[in-house]
């Protein structure tokens, strides 16, 4: 699926929700979904920088695709890194570089957030295609 295709999908679960409580909701319920990063990877190289709480952000490179794992100790942050793993993880570097994040918008989560929270969103963003990049660099160098 693209990821279009899957940010599409969001902002549809999202718009069967009537009232922004019943969206926070459900993204903690996201939260709780989240699978698992494995505990070798909660080191301090995988925080992510700017987030009031802890979020550790792992990602693995096939060679094609860029794959990623989150945790956190908030759960709302976790919903929001459950959210980007599901529209990011399992596309190619050019793929995720090329990408919008405008269905953030159209859910209402920038409008929503707390200004760290938002902060912490925007740092899992920069993270996840910073890798992106790096692995469409190495992809083209042929390592």
């Amino acid at each position: 699926m693209k990821i279009e295709e899957t940010t599409s999908a969001i902002v549809d679960e999202f718009g069967n929700f009537d009232d922004w409580m019943d969206k926070y909701n459900y993204l903690i319920e996201l939260g709780k979904s989240l699978p698992l990063i494995d505990d070798k990877y909660k080191i301090e190289s995988n925080l992510i920088q700017g987030c009031q709480s802890r979020v550790w952000l792992h990602a693995e490179f096939d060679g094609n695709l860029v794959h990623f794992t989150a945790d956190s100790d908030a759960v709302i942050t976790k919903g929001i890194a459950n959210l980007l793993i599901r529209a990011f993880s399992g596309h190619t570097p050019q793929e995720i570089l090329d990408s919008s994040t405008e269905f953030l918008g159209e859910i209402g989560l920038t409008q929503h957030l707390s200004p760290t929270r938002s902060n912490g969103m925007l740092s899992m963003i920069k993270q996840i295609k910073m890798y992106a990049l790096a692995y469409k660099t190495k992809q083209a160098l042929g390592s």
